[in-house]
């Protein structure tokens, strides 16, 4: 049973009408935890005791890749499967209006009148990392209106877009043959947070040979982390000289102690090898349960969670206030001569302002 807001009456009835699954509720719910509107904190306070039970899939990848297809599609077979899907798409945001650029209701019509489906579009607001700032807060309110799956689509994919790995359980890389991809499967950092591949658009020129490419860096990547792994653990020396061959061996194999993601093939617009990836998300998810790695995944994000909203108080108490901001402008002349550091700066600035710090914010207020 989901603890008492504090507050209002108003959210009180708010979160009786989400406990009564009602989409209106979790409409209105999500408004306020996205915009953080004053009363998110309860919100999401009332839900953290019951996280846990949804599986978060994050889809990233170059616009124009098919992440939304996928999404459509792979929302369909869940349902199918009798399992609820909760929608979080992040797109980029306008530089007008702020508001998100694409209409993912429009690109998922398909199943965005299914009740079992819920779909909640938003845009970056300039955050850096391909996500939403509050992203997993979405996530947190989907999980605990008790959907089975929450899918999450960020914006591209690059070595400073790399959040969703933070925020899913398995994080799913949607590539396409002719976009100049290869350049980015080489990066380091997208070798370690694919869970799983896919090149989608399989039909187009040249998707067996990009397959074929992605699956020799992570080869060649499988290569030197075994390395210096004796032989009883089961390493074929011979197979590692085909490092393409070695990586798409691995895929296949159910280990305790190494996941290797699998590059899969996909024509998103046909529904083809949905079906598998599908069932490779459940293998890797297999894999974090045996392996402990999804303990470990989660406790990592409830540490962020905390530096994060410790980070967000900071902000709000410091720089909302107009007094700390003239407080600044002030010494702006001594660090302009010299005689003054930033550093020192803020080690005053924070010593003086210790008690705002550590007061405990005002609750309570009527939500807009």
């Amino acid at each position: 049973m989901t603890a008492p807001v504090p507050g209002t009456s108003r959210h009180q009835a708010l979160m009786a009408a989400f406990d009564a699954h009602r989409p209106a509720a979790l409409a209105r719910a999500m408004s306020i935890v996205e915009n953080h509107r004053t009363g998110f904190e309860e919100i999401l306070s009332a839900l953290h005791g019951r996280l846990g039970r949804a599986q978060r899939i994050g889809i990233t990848g170059p616009p124009g890749a098919g992440k939304s297809t996928i999404m459509t599609h792979l929302a369909a077979l869940y349902r199918s499967r009798g399992l609820t899907v909760g929608i979080v798409a992040v797109d980029p945001s306008s530089p007008f209006t702020g508001g998100a650029l694409l209409g993912d209701r429009i690109r998922m019509e398909q199943v965005a009148l299914d009740e079992g489906i819920f779909i909640r579009s938003m845009a970056t607001r300039g955050s850096l990392g391909g996500l939403a700032s509050s992203t997993r807060e979405v996530a947190d309110v989907l999980d605990g209106y008790g959907f089975d799956r929450v899918l999450i689509e960020t914006v591209g994919v690059g070595q400073s877009e790399l959040d969703i790995a933070r925020t899913a359980d398995s994080t799913v890389v949607v590539l396409v043959p002719e976009s100049g991809d290869s350049i980015q499967a080489m990066k380091a950092g997208l070798m370690e947070i694919a869970d799983v591949f896919v090149v989608n658009k399989a039909d187009r020129p040249d998707a067996e040979r990009f397959r074929h490419e992605v699956e020799l860096m992570l080869g060649l990547r499988l290569g030197q982390v075994s390395r210096n792994v004796p032989a009883h653990h089961g390493v074929d020396i011979q197979k590692l000289r085909n490092p393409a061959h070695a990586a798409r061996q691995a895929a296949q194999r159910d280990s305790d102690d190494q996941w290797t993601a699998p590059v899969l093939a996909t024509i998103a617009d046909r529904g083809e090898g949905i079906e598998a990836l599908a069932a490779a998300i459940d293998r890797h998810f297999d894999y974090l349960e045996r392996s402990k790695a999804l303990y470990a995944r989660r406790r990592e994000r409830l540490r962020e969670r905390v530096v994060e909203a410790v980070e967000r108080r900071v902000r709000e108490r410091l720089w909302d206030d107009p007094a700390v901001a003239a407080w600044v402008e002030e010494r702006l002349p001594e660090i302009e001569a010299g005689t003054l550091t930033p550093f020192a700066a803020a080690d005053t600035l924070l010593a003086r302002n210790g008690a705002r710090l550590t007061a405990s914010p005002a609750r309570g207020a009527t939500a807009d």
